[in-house]
């Protein structure tokens, strides 16, 4: 039970930021946005790390490179497109398009690691792209054929690439959780520090922008993955992933809550994108060559547990 309200809790969080991130998105630059929100979650979650899992920090930052990777496309990439996507489109659609994650990721193995899902898996995947091209096209299919979709649309569908690519790699990166995650945020505002001097993304200006940041800096970024991590003490990462449709849920409750128009299209696309994610989880996919007893990583495929957004 305990782990359930840890969970409900985490990705109410994670809806919070596609909402809060479209409203910040009208007055802030998503650099800006982007630079301060890990700046003011690094040393807790460095902290956070310590007090938790406690890691050898000399073996950890031996991976470095990898970290940097990562933290590149994962931290800094996905969310400035992901920030940069709410400019120009509702966080609804951003959120239901986000759904969509564990398929593309899905699919990424197959194209690079020769994974092999199971023909159920598949099913999944095609149900989910279906849900997608109806929440891009706003039910009108024809927009496909003139290419007439919205910037935000494109710039979502480039973040979930961008993620869909760091999780391919994350998933053999063998540190703890938090510890690999705040390594990851405290070098994006180290490589973001100069980018956000020379274009003087300053401090909120405003308090309702300083509001925004606060949100963004406790809520998602620090209690969701205080709160993910807890669950996953409790509970297995398969059925903590399945939470994750939770977003979505949220993000369409919010919305509905503050008078935000929400469309049939809308509806039934996501609708089509969590029961293909669902779908996906439940095929499953082919057993796989078993790795060294030494790695501490997640297991060979990729899990829901590695579809969590940032």
């Amino acid at each position: 039970m305990r782990a359930a309200v840890y969970l409900i809790l985490a990705n109410l969080f994670w809806a919070g930021n596609f909402v809060v991130g479209q409203a910040a998105m009208k007055t802030m630059e998503p650099l800006q946005l982007t630079f301060w929100r890990w700046l003011l979650a690094a040393v807790p979650l460095l902290v956070l790390a310590q007090l938790v899992e406690k890691p050898d920090w000399r073996a950890v930052l031996r991976h470095w490179p990898v970290l940097l990777l990562l933290s590149t496309l994962g931290m800094s990439a996905y969310t400035l497109l992901l920030y940069s996507a709410l400019q120009h489109t509702s966080a609804l659609n951003a959120s239901l398009v986000t759904a969509a994650n564990p398929a593309l990721i899905m699919v990424l193995a197959v194209l690079l690691l020769r994974d092999r899902p199971r023909p159920l898996s598949w099913a999944g995947i095609g149900l989910g792209l279906c849900g997608v091209l109806l929440v891009l096209t706003g039910g009108d299919l024809q927009r496909l054929l003139t290419f007439s979709i919205n910037a935000g649309e494109l710039l979502i569908v480039g973040a979930i690439t961008v993620w869909g690519l760091y999780t391919i790699i994350a998933r053999r990166l063998g540190i703890p959780a938090i510890t690999s995650t705040a390594v990851q945020v405290a070098m994006a505002a180290a490589v973001l520090l100069p980018f956000a001097v020379a274009t003087g993304a300053g401090l909120p200006a405003t308090r309702s922008e300083g509001w925004s940041l606060a949100f963004i800096a406790v809520f998602p970024s620090l209690g969701s993955y205080l709160l993910w991590n807890l669950a996953l003490k409790r509970t297995t990462a398969a059925n903590a992933g399945n939470y994750l449709n939770l977003i979505a849920v949220f993000t369409a409750i919010i919305t509905v809550t503050l008078g935000q128009p929400i469309s049939v299209p809308q509806v039934v696309g996501g609708v089509l994108v969590i029961s293909g994610v669902l779908l996906t989880s439940a095929g499953g996919k082919a057993p796989q060559r078993p790795r060294s007893s030494k790695s501490t990583s997640s297991p060979p495929s990729p899990s829901p547990a590695e579809f969590r957004p940032r």
